[in-house]
């Protein structure tokens, strides 16, 4: 055998050696950790269960300490229902007896009537029997029978009694008409004496001065790019034609009008003109019209004397600020009819908060009536109710126009109030073409009707004159022919006031149009 295989040998040995001690020593180190890892699963296992039945048991003594505490509170509050059900028992009790004391007061009350009405009915027999014998000596003495003496008493009494009652009638009739008119001038006098109101003249356009004529070119823009933007984004029409240094805006919206009037005028102070600019210019002027608008309504409802309106009713009432009606402001003009309402209603003893509130109120809906469709009385009306507005206030808005039945004296007086501030001079204005318009459409309505002769409008159209044809129209028509004409004004015309119907041919026949 060669001498060196016996090293390789050798070291073949404890190289195998060596790996199977190594395998060994790694089995038992595996089986070390394997009994480790169990040992302490097992020790978790045990923490776990140990650590849930302590949490089982905190639980059920939370929920015994709920329950003690729910049962408590049960009881204090049964305690509680047992106490005021008592109260209720003993003051039923308590009226029981009263009942019953009165009932019978009422008996024994009852029992002594009945005894005064026998001994009544006992003096009624012997006085019938009385008058009977004076009866039969009267007619023995006058010699009438009974019949005919009742009979000449009776005419001579009806004689009597017609004379006196047609004097004290026309006496009454004289004496109230002389008294109602003058506490109504005098009711009327002290309230309108505490009123004074700016007038507004009606219009739908709006004039912007402009620094140079330069800028109307700045305006329009490039092909007419920023004009198109301004009208796009507010709504309105611009009017740039020869009128020098001046620029008008055209809206029959008056908010939409304030919003091009303040965007504009910013423009023009910046004097950077363009799209991106002109959308900013608008968007704050629409902010600062909200809040002016805002701001006008809780200034009226504080001057008015009106408190708790609803934020949303306050924007919409500032909003009559830019509304117009005959050339009166409606804002001026609710904050007038608020005051003269309330002045009324003091005058007459009244609900004088009840009328101011009615009255601020009463054209709410005109600050709607150019974007929704409806007349402004059933607008206002589902504002009010949108608002939860007292059914009170609902029937001033509601009948201010006599469009309902007044369920209360107040609305009367916001009905006279509006009236009254829409009729006073000066207050309310129009254009010469729509002044000669309503004339002729007066005119007009009265020739239309068969058996009139002439109509004539005076009086700056609060008055019409009618002359009938005599064999056509006899005295009794004339009343109903005043009337059905009125009846056509109200129904084709809108007018400020009151429009008297005066009918003439032999007598005259008045009616008016309100």
């Amino acid at each position: 055998m060669p001498a060196y295989i016996v090293p390789i040998v050798g070291a073949l040995f404890v190289g195998i050696l060596g790996i199977a001690i190594g395998y060994f020593i790694r089995k038992k180190t595996a089986e070390d950790k394997l009994n480790y890892a169990e040992d302490l699963a097992k020790n978790i296992i045990i923490d776990a269960e140990r650590e849930a039945e302590n949490n089982k048991r905190d639980i059920l003594f939370q929920a015994k300490e709920e329950i003690h505490k729910l049962r408590d509170t049960v009881q204090q509050e049964n305690d509680a229902r047992k106490s005021e059900l008592q109260r209720y028992e003993d003051r039923l009790l308590s009226k029981e007896d009263l009942l019953q004391s009165k009932s019978a007061t009422l008996e024994k009350k009852e029992s002594q009537i009945f005894e005064q009405q026998e001994r009544i009915k006992e003096k009624e027999n012997s006085v019938d029997e009385l008058i009977e014998q004076k009866t039969e000596e009267i007619q023995r003495i006058s010699g009438l029978t009974r019949e005919e003496a009742k009979q000449l008493l009776l005419n001579q009494l009806e004689s009597d009694l017609t004379q006196e009652s047609a004097m004290k009638i026309r006496e009454y009739e004289r004496q109230v008409k002389d008294e109602s008119k003058k506490i109504a001038q005098d009711v009327i006098a002290h309230s309108i004496q505490r009123i004074a109101a700016d007038e507004v003249a009606e219009t739908t356009v709006s004039v912007v001065d402009l620094p140079n004529e330069e800028m109307k070119g700045r305006i329009i823009g490039r092909e007419g790019r920023n004009i198109r933007a301004i009208e796009a984004l507010t709504g309105v029409d611009l009017i740039i034609d020869d009128t020098p240094e001046a620029v008008v805006i055209s809206s029959f919206n008056p908010i939409r009008r304030e919003i091009a009037r303040v965007a504009l005028e910013k423009l023009i102070l910046d004097g950077r003109i363009h799209p991106t600019r002109i959308e900013e210019a608008v968007e704050k002027a629409r902010q600062e019209v909200d809040e002016v608008i805002k701001e006008s309504g809780e200034e009226a409802a504080f001057e008015a004397g009106v408190h708790g309106l609803h934020p949303e009713l306050v924007k919409y009432l500032g909003r009559l600020k830019f509304r117009t009606s005959f050339g009166q402001n409606c804002l001026r003009h609710s904050l007038e009819v608020s005051k003269i309402a309330g002045y009324l209603a003091e005058e007459l003893g009244l609900d004088s908060k009840l009328a101011r509130r009615a009255g601020l109120l009463h054209d709410l809906g005109k600050s709607i009536d150019h974007e929704v469709e409806g007349p402004h009385v059933e607008l206002g009306v589902d504002l009010a109710r949108r608002f939860k507005e007292p059914e009170a206030v609902i029937n001033g808005i509601e009948a201010h126009h006599g469009d309902v039945e007044f369920a209360n004296l107040e609305a009367i007086l916001v009905q006279a109030a509006d009236a009254i501030s829409a009729a006073r001079p000066g207050a309310r204005r129009e254009t010469i073409e729509t002044y000669i318009k309503r004339l002729e459409q007066l005119e007009e309505i009265a020739t239309n009707f068969d058996g009139i002769e002439k109509s004539f409008a005076v009086q700056a159209g609060r008055e019409l004159r009618i002359i009938v044809k005599p064999n056509e129209v006899d005295d009794a028509h004339m009343i109903t022919t005043a009337r059905k004409i009125a009846q056509e004004i109200e129904s084709q015309l809108d007018f400020p006031g009151q429009i008297k119907v005066n009918v003439i041919r032999e007598t005259r026949a008045i009616e008016y149009a309100k």
